[in-house]
């Protein structure tokens, strides 16, 4: 059997009713994450590859089987249950679990804006992995970047939303091939604290700033 028919085959078995509470969607998924997959692979590897704009990410669990939960889910759930688990999937922090909650979050349908919904996933524990994967996937879904207005928002809020709105800010600036930064935006990054040493976001910064 492939691994696509023994997965579709294992979500067709599901009641109708686990989309009903995001906990049992929850336990759900994460059952679904290994269907078909060989064990090698299973383990989390390499974070990321790639820079300048070009983020790229290896799970345990490959990238098509995540969007087939996802679409999944999509197909069958209620949206306010469906928020509910990108909500649980995040606090969870694990590789897969937060490729999927960026999946949903790009991709439902009545969330509003879905950069103010990211804003308010984020804590200060929110890695630079997890940031760029939701970030990539609301531009992906085409998603407008958010204003300047709420980049400001964010780098006055904390740390880890100055951080989201440097990541968001790159990833739009790489798309719209480098335009100049506001002097407000420069100001900004140019002022918010970094990780010592070649770190991700300093680079990210630099990259900006120093165009």
């Amino acid at each position: 059997m492939t691994k696509t028919d023994s997965l579709d085959d294992w979500l067709s078995t599901q009641p109708t009713k686990v989309h009903r509470r995001s906990k049992r969607l929850m336990e759900v998924v994460r059952d679904a994450y290994p269907i078909g997959v060989p064990a090698l692979i299973v383990k989390s590897q390499t974070d990321r590859l790639g820079d300048s704009g070009g983020y790229a990410f290896h799970l345990g669990t490959p990238d098509d089987v995540l969007r087939r939960i996802c679409s999944w889910l999509l197909t069958h759930g209620e949206e306010s249950v469906l928020l509910e688990l990108v909500q649980e999937l995040w606090k969870r922090h694990g590789r897969e679990d937060v490729a999927l909650a960026a999946l949903l979050l790009a991709n439902l349908q009545t969330v509003g804006n879905v950069w103010i919904q990211l804003g308010e996933l984020i804590g200060a524990s929110s890695t630079a992995e997890a940031l760029l994967l939701s970030i990539e996937e609301c531009l992906r879904a085409k998603h407008e970047e958010p204003g300047e207005e709420l980049l400001v928002d964010w780098c006055q809020r904390s740390l880890a939303h100055s951080h989201l709105a440097l990541l968001v800010c790159h990833a739009a600036w790489i798309r719209a091939k480098r335009p100049p930064l506001s002097p407000v935006l420069i100001d900004l990054f140019r002022n918010i604290d970094y990780p010592d040493g070649d770190s991700l976001l300093v680079r990210v910064r630099d990259q900006m700033l120093n165009s």
